[in-house]
Order: structure tokens, then sequence, then C-alpha cells
């Protein structure tokens, strides 16, 4: 394995991020101890997954603290992903999403882990009362159990820095991209995928909320920025990540993905969504403490780069119905044929190798 001072442990590491920060890391000569539950490798997407340097298959829950021996720093994604799946079961929510983030930083505490960089999100400030774009210092408002996980591991693991360990929290904004764990249940993907295959882009409310999009490799350069920067700029941080140009309203990305896809229409339902969330998100902040953080990535461009990914993978109507790019419905399916049980543990005739 590489030198333990350049290892990294990314927990979630068979994700729709994780699967891709593995590559960007070890693509730059880190070493890359993965641990993931693995329920979503058979959810592919276009391109090839890259291994981490050594795979521990095991549940967030039950990591043991010799597990990270050997490691620098952590970067924990691990968790139920999104709103709808955080919906679920709010009691295993908290039991996975912060509790197990909780005792996981102390894991790494103990073991002496110097950093330990948490994947939080910008949901936690829900419906903002304003249009005016917030800062880190802005005041939080969780509306969903996703979102409320996020903000609990923040003060929580927040409150255990000192001179030898350093969390940071990344709020990233609303990822979209190609990843060899595709999903297509975010934002962009989602409204892509509908023109690819179905020539309609569906926008499930009115169109008027506001989300920050960040690519999918941008958030991997914000982790690396946050591994390499001295720890006097980020040590008990929170960073919003993402582009202050690319705050938009989904109506403005339905018309992104309107002018990229020929022949497809935008359809605006024009009714309450289930999503009510709606925030601008200023990131001021992390460009200016980590000068070696710098997007690349326009919301236009992005989705020029997965249409054509799309294209590759030849993706048809059949996919926006079936489960395994949708993550609450591949919880769900994998639940309903006997695989996993109520506990989103895997039953024994069907542990992952």
């Amino acid at each position: 394995m590489t030198d333990s001072a350049n290892t990294v442990l990314i927990t979630g590491n068979q994700g729709y991020i994780g699967a891709e920060l593995t590559r960007y890391l070890r693509d730059r000569s880190y070493g890359v101890v993965g641990l993931d539950t693995m329920y979503y490798t058979e959810c592919h997407g276009s391109s090839n997954a890259v291994g981490a340097t050594k795979q521990i298959v095991k549940d967030i829950r039950d990591l043991a603290p010799n597990e990270l021996d050997g490691v620098r720093a952590v970067v924990h994604l691990a968790g139920l992903s999104n709103d709808p799946l955080g919906d679920l079961s709010p009691a295993l929510t908290q039991e996975i999403n912060h509790v197990a983030s909780v005792k996981l930083a102390r894991f790494a505490k103990e073991r002496e882990v110097e950093r330990f960089i948490f994947a939080s999100s910008c949901s936690v400030y829900g419906i903002a009362a304003t249009d005016c774009a917030l800062s880190e210092t802005s005041p939080i408002r969780p509306v969903t159990e996703y979102a409320k996980s996020k903000a609990l591991v923040e003060r929580d693991v927040g409150a255990m820095a000192d001179a030898r360990f350093h969390p940071v929290f990344l709020r990233n904004a609303t990822v979209y991209g190609p990843s060899s764990r595709l999903r297509l249940d975010l934002l962009v993907n989602n409204l892509l995928a509908w023109a690819c295959a179905s020539g309609k882009i569906m926008v499930m409310s009115d169109g008027t909320p506001w989300r920050p999009l960040l690519h999918i490799s941008d958030f991997c350069q914000a982790v690396l920025a946050v591994l390499e920067a001295p720890l006097s700029k980020v040590s008990n941080q929170i960073f919003n990540v993402g582009r202050n140009e690319d705050n938009l309203r989904v109506s403005e990305v339905a018309e992104i993905v309107r002018r990229t896809v020929p022949g497809t229409t935008v359809e605006i339902l024009s009714r309450v969504s289930s999503d009510e969330r709606t925030y601008r998100v200023n990131f001021d902040k992390i460009t200016g403490a980590l000068p070696h953080f710098k997007p690349v990535h326009t919301v236009h461009g992005g989705i020029e780069q997965l249409y054509r990914d799309y294209l590759r993978l030849g993706l048809v109507k059949e996919d926006l119905d079936a489960p395994r790019f949708f993550r609450v419905r591949w919880m769900k399916h994998l639940m309903a044929t006997g695989r996993l049980n109520k506990e989103l543990r895997w039953t024994t005739e069907c542990e992952p190798a």
C-alpha cells in the first residue's frame, strides 16, 4: 500500500461520489482504504470503476477502531444519501447518518487520524427566508431527516476538534455528473435523463426554487484541496462547496438541458413539489481560503459532458422506470427481494463478498 502519510479512508467509496473520488485520489498517488456496505455495486454507470487500494466490506455501523490504523485522513461520505431515502426510515437515518458518523469521528480521534472531512450538504439551509446568497454563518433550517442528520454531525463532530484532531465540513451543492455508480435521482442528472430517454424534461414543480449545483469532479477537487491545505486554513471549518455562478432556478436548469438535447421540450407541471427546498449559496469562503480549489465546470459544460456520457450509455425510457439508478427505489427493491432486512442490513444469504 502507499505510505500511510498519503493514505485516506473513504467511507461509501462504492457510491455515486465515492467511486469517482477513489479514482480521483488514486490518480494523484493517494492510497485509498475503502469502506462500503456495497448497496450500489449493481448500479453501473458508463465508466469503469477504479478500486480502492484496500477494500473493507462493512456497514458503517459496524466499524472497528483498528480499521482506521495507518490512515492519515478520513473522508466520510457513507450514509443514506438523499431526502427520499432518508425519509424511508427516520430512525435509521439518524442511526446511520448521525450516530454512526459521530462514532467514526471518535474512533478517528482515538487513532490519531489528523483530518476528518465530512461530506455535509447545502440542504441544511432548507427553505431560505431570502433570495440573498447564504454564507456559512447564515441560519440553517434543515427540513428533512437527511439534512437534519448532516447538521447534527456538524455540531457533534465540531465539538470534538482540538490541536490534534481537525474536522472539516464540506457543505456541497447539489452534485451532478457522470459516475461509475450512476444516480438519476439528482436534479441535473434526472432532468437530462428524461430529455435523453423520452424527449420531455419533466419539472415536478413551478420551476422557481433555487439550487446551487456542483460537478462531481469539482467536489473531488475540493476534497483534495482540504487534504493538502495547511491545517490552520481548514481546521474545524465549514465550507460551502460550489461556484457562485451556478446558483440556478430549476427552470433555468431545464432550459439548459433543452438547449443541449435536440428536439426536447420542457414541461413545467406548476404544482407544489414534495421537495420545497429553495436556497442560493455564497461560495466566497472556500475560494478565498483554498486558492488551489478552482472549480472548472460550468453547468452548461457539465450538462454537455453528461449528455455525451448518457449517449454512450444508451439510456432508454425503461431506465427511468427501473430501480437501479434511483436510490430509494433500489433500497426498496433490495428489501422486497429479501436481500436487505428492515434494518437495512444484508440478509445472511445475500451478504456481499
